[in-house]
């Protein structure tokens, strides 16, 4: 993997130096120098270089000294590392540049082999640190896919086991559809229709969220969540009528002639069990919920029209002091021996 070095000297008899004893790595793609005069010079080198690793800097300049442009530095890039390179070798430039940010110093004349050496702790430094950060971002990242309880048990002696554990509870689950969306979907162009559809997301998965619920899945142009815990039911609900809303309130379009999408919700609550599903060949799960409860929701679903909100009669008379619900009838559930009694969730 290549370096990018910015070397900042108004010594033109550096850059020389610099290209002579480093030939070898930059005929090897190893480093890659880049060269500045000043300070002033340097920050414009790095707006076109933004993949500059770490900067060699003298510290009396024109224009614009090394010290304050380590000063700068720290308020544009703090990640970035700088080793001064100066004549001035007393301990007072020495502690200015250090409280200025500064990783290393040498002084002039430079020992070659000091700063190859020097360079190469650098570059090692900076790779601790982008390997850092790449590990949280991807930390981050796992977290919007996976359950939390799944990212707990990561690196735990107990994963092995752990991971194919599972367990029932009682919960709710949710599965919400946008009326519609696949006659748009083959209408119009790919890049602007997938913009939209995570548009409509984005507001159900904020509503989802904000009722300690968790998305646990994208499933074409629906989504399907769940809840658990206390009044995980009402929680449910709750979250559904406010997506309904803003969904229907909702400017989110392609072209002249806006799409104005309904959802279509069903919502059953009850004993699921929950676990990490999936195949161990291929190390890919995903913690979800299975069970006859998320199999009437998902039906549900499918029976709901354009801006209902379904659920059963059982949970009907869990929730009815508290929402405003219709009779809608019974419903022929595939796999259920008798048809399902169901409402529409009002208000």
């Amino acid at each position: 993997m290549m370096t990018k070095i910015l070397v900042v000297d108004d010594e033109e008899d550096l850059k020389i130096l610099i290209k002579q004893r480093f030939r070898r790595k930059i005929r090897n793609n190893e480093y890659d120098f880049v060269f500045a005069e000043n300070g002033r010079h340097a920050l414009e080198q790095l707006a076109k270089h933004e993949d500059v690793d770490l900067i060699l800097s003298d510290i009396n300049m024109p224009e614009m000294d090394g010290l304050t442009l380590l000063s700068r530095l720290n308020e544009q890039n703090s990640l970035l590392k700088s080793v001064m390179v100066s004549a001035y070798g007393d301990m007072e430039n020495i502690r200015m540049a250090m409280n200025r940010g500064a990783f290393d110093f040498i002084t002039k004349p430079i020992d070659f082999k000091d700063l190859e050496i020097t360079i190469e702790k650098t570059i090692a430094h900076v790779e601790t640190v982008k390997k850092t950060l790449q590990a949280v971002k991807e930390n981050n990242i796992l977290r919007m896919y996976v359950d939390e309880n799944v990212i707990n048990f990561m690196g735990s002696k107990e994963m092995r086991t752990a991971l194919f554990e599972s367990e029932t509870l009682e919960g709710t689950a949710v599965f919400i559809d946008i009326c519609g969306f696949t006659t748009i979907s083959e209408k119009e162009p790919a890049d602007k229709v997938v913009a939209m559809l995570n548009a409509y997301f984005d507001i159900m998965v904020k509503e989802i969220i904000k009722h300690d619920g968790v998305v646990d899945k994208f499933l074409g142009d629906a989504v399907m969540a769940t809840f658990k815990g206390e009044f995980h039911l009402d929680r449910a609900i709750e979250a559904c009528l406010e997506i309904r809303r803003v969904i229907e309130k909702a400017t989110i379009g392609i072209g002249i002639e806006s799409y104005k999408p309904q959802v279509s919700i069903g919502i059953n609550s009850g004993d699921m069990v929950w676990g990490n599903i999936g195949s161990s060949t291929l190390k890919r799960l995903d913690y979800t919920v299975i069970g006859d409860a998320v199999n009437i929701a998902a039906r549900l679903q499918s029976a709901a029209d354009k801006g209902q909100i379904l659920i059963s009669e059982e949970n009907y008379k869990k929730i009815k002091e508290s929402f405003n619900c219709d009779k809608i009838g019974e419903i022929v559930m595939k796999n259920k021996s008798k048809p399902v009694m169901v409402y529409q969730v009002l208000s």
